[in-house]
């Protein structure tokens, strides 16, 4: 119902904003990095946002990015993860790095995050596993390849090993356990003895 909201910052804290619109003040949860990535109160912002509908409220998740929205829309499909589950979530880890996370079945990231335990954090990778190379086909490519923290030479590494028949899912799985600071043939070649060994 609310796709976006553009005004000007009243009143920000780590997990929640004010934002006044047209003389309207929207609160807004939003996940850590939108503090660090917004400005001061008193300028503009332009937040991406979902509207949460409870029993006896409305509340409003903003974001700075397409992608970031689009990563919470997809982990609060989950059975079990709700709004502020998904926050948690995405105030530790990028979109890019769910995803990654996800295509390699690493549970134990989302173990990390506060109110999700160990069962939760499979069904997570469970549930998601097959969307991520949905995901990653068309939105989730921006998430994958496009990531804030994504190198290119993963970038490019993703395409080499997509081009050579791997799933995009199977070749993210790979490239998440590889190190930023890699070339790109190195990256290849690294994925291709750990898809191998599998």
């Amino acid at each position: 119902m609310i796709h976006c909201l553009n005004g000007v910052i009243i009143s920000k804290k780590p997990d929640e904003m004010v934002i006044s619109c047209a003389g309207v003040g929207f609160r807004v949860f939003v996940p850590s990095g939108v503090y660090a990535a917004t400005k001061k109160e008193g300028e503009d912002v332009f937040l991406y946002t979902h509207l949460a509908v409870k029993e006896d409220a409305f509340e409003l998740y903003g974001f700075v990015s397409e992608q970031e929205l689009l990563c919470f829309k997809m982990l609060t499909g989950v059975s079990g993860i709700g709004p502020r589950s998904g926050l948690s979530i995405l105030s530790l880890y990028t979109p890019q790095q769910i995803a990654l996370a996800i295509a390699a079945g690493d549970h134990k990231v989302f173990s990390a995050c506060a109110g999700i335990g160990p069962k939760l954090a499979q069904r997570v990778v469970l549930e998601l596993k097959d969307k991520v190379s949905s995901f990653g086909s068309r939105e989730a490519s921006l998430v994958v390849e496009s990531g804030p923290d994504a190198s290119n030479s993963k970038q490019e590494a993703l395409a080499a090993l997509v081009s050579l028949g791997f799933s995009t899912g199977e070749a993210a799985g790979a490239l998440a356990a590889m190190p930023n600071d890699l070339s790109a043939e190195q990256l290849v070649t690294g994925s291709l003895k750990t898809l191998a060994n599998r």
